[in-house]
């Protein structure tokens, strides 16, 4: 398993508590509420699953849409069936729209706006309310834990946590070491992806 490194969790717990924010780690709502108040799409906004997407056909009323980002990254439009979607910035993605649907459409425009973004990720084993978070942010390994309730300390491993993540058709584990950020060491935060697990083993007991 790949160990992640020391020097990569404790700013995203100093963030954390302190509710400070970089640029670095601005949210996706904001992204969002910045597209709607200027009418315009941030560059670096990438679509992911879980996103809404809305998708407008000035030409072609009857093809526009709202609908979520699968969790496969791909969305089903009339006509042209099955498209990937995330990965892809709202410009991309209009672009690649204009092509599927070049032989149809008299008005070479289409336009792509991300209306809501949320995202899913779980967090079983040693905490206090395990189960599915929520979260409409970049939010890292310690935050969900935190959103679960918090470590169960009599018998959470902090050494060992685990994210157990799908990626390219196989499943990648990491193990974090958050005992040493809660003591202060300073890191950068493990941002998780959506439908990431976080997992908090037990600590072993001798007796």
């Amino acid at each position: 398993m790949p160990i992640v490194g020391l020097t990569a969790l404790a700013l995203g717990f100093l963030a954390f508590m302190t509710g400070c924010e970089t640029p670095d780690t601005a949210t996706r709502a904001d992204q969002i509420r910045s597209q709607v108040e200027t009418n315009k799409q941030p560059e670096t906004l990438t679509v992911r699953e879980g996103d809404v997407l809305k998708i407008s056909f000035p030409g072609a009323p009857n093809l526009d849409t709202t609908q979520p980002v699968r969790r496969d990254g791909r969305i089903s439009l009339s006509i042209v069936g099955e498209v990937m979607a995330a990965g892809l910035t709202p410009a991309d993605l209009e672009k690649e729209l204009i092509k599927l649907y070049s032989t149809q459409l008299v008005s070479k425009e289409v336009s792509v706006s991300v209306v809501s973004s949320t995202f899913a990720v779980y967090v079983s084993g040693s905490v206090a309310r395990p189960g599915k978070i929520m979260s409409d942010r970049p939010i890292s390994a310690l935050e969900a834990i935190m959103e679960a309730g918090g470590f169960d300390n009599a018998k959470a491993d902090m050494r060992a946590v685990v994210v157990i993540r799908r990626e390219e058709g196989q499943t990648k584990n990491y193990t974090l070491n958050l005992k040493l950020v809660l003591e202060g060491k300073l890191s950068e935060p493990f941002y998780l992806k959506p439908f990431d697990i976080v997992y908090v083993p037990e600590r072993f007991s001798w007796f």
